[in-house]
């Protein structure tokens, strides 16, 4: 029973970030802005907790650097691709070399390290009733981050479809010369969409960094593009995209828990993406992404 108590826990720590990351990919997908740049994000969120903890030495003020990282990193993605209507992927992909390259040109430049920061505070642990003397999983069960994630998922689903803000972003990126026609600022709403999924990643980036403590040079590892997939999988709902990610965070989980067995360590290496692949697979054929998703609009021409 432990054993399955320390995979679950295993599993829920390593989906925190996904989850996160997914759910902003949903807002600012919604809006019909494709965000290839969460990795990027979550580099710099995960680079601002570790500079707001270090000088600070407060994880509380370590997460707002983050989120203000993110929100910073997000909105250079908008304002190319909504402002100047760029190539959204192409845009994406830049700001993720930026990220790579300016956090390894601020590790050096604070910590004369191009590889990883000093040691930095965590978040402590909540007592959690109950789970006191189970180690790892009132560990991570008990961190406030996990119950963050779990509260921004609830609320996100209920602010994309149970609000006017969420009926009108998903306007936007269905029809948005309908929206436009309307009234509706369909600039402004998809800035919006795209910030907010930087506030997202920029959090996720924030449990990285806290998690281990320190910044290490591309140590989101390709998490982005894991939580694009998942937010696919999760047919850009946030529910759905967080249950999309606890599958991931489970073969990931598996993975580590299989290493020293008779498995090849190739094939377990694989194991997270296989899963992705396999789940894109089975799933992309009935997911049906915004209509408006990737079109740039041009308040001129509607």
């Amino acid at each position: 029973m432990i054993e399955v108590m320390l995979f679950v826990a295993a599993a829920l720590r390593i989906s925190v970030p996904y989850a996160l990351a997914a759910v902003g990919a949903t807002f600012s997908e919604r809006g019909g802005v494709i965000n290839i740049a969460l990795e990027g994000i979550m580099l710099n969120g995960a680079l601002g907790y570790v500079l707001g903890a270090w000088v600070s030495n407060d994880p509380w003020f370590g997460l707002l650097a983050a989120v203000a990282a993110g929100i910073l990193t997000a909105l250079l993605h908008a304002v190319v691709t909504v402002r100047f209507q760029a190539d959204q992927i192409t845009s994406g992909l830049g700001i993720n070399l930026l990220a790579a390259g300016l956090t390894r040109f601020v590790l050096h430049a604070v910590f004369h390290s191009s590889s990883n920061s000093e040691r930095v505070v965590g978040f402590p642990r909540l007592p959690i009733p109950g789970l006191e003397n189970l180690g790892t999983i009132a560990s991570v069960v008990g961190s406030p981050l996990v119950l963050i994630a779990v509260v921004l998922v609830v609320l996100g689903q209920g602010l994309l479809f149970r609000t006017v803000f969420g009926l009108r972003l998903r306007s936007v990126g269905e029809h948005p010369e309908a929206a436009a026609s309307l009234g509706l600022h369909v600039r402004g709403y998809r800035f919006g969409g795209v910030i907010l999924s930087g506030v997202l990643a920029g959090t996720a980036g924030a449990w990285l960094a806290s998690e281990q403590h320190s910044f290490t040079d591309g140590m989101t590892g390709g998490r982005g593009y894991i939580a694009i997939a998942a937010m696919i999988v999760g047919k850009w709902s946030p529910t759905g995209a967080a249950a999309a990610c606890l599958l991931f965070g489970a073969a990931e989980a598996l993975q580590i828990t299989l290493q020293g067995s008779a498995f090849p360590s190739e094939l377990l290496q694989m194991l997270p993406y296989l899963v992705t692949m396999l789940a894109l697979a089975g799933f992309i054929g009935r997911a049906h992404p915004p209509r408006a998703l990737g079109t740039p609009f041009d308040p001129e021409k509607a």
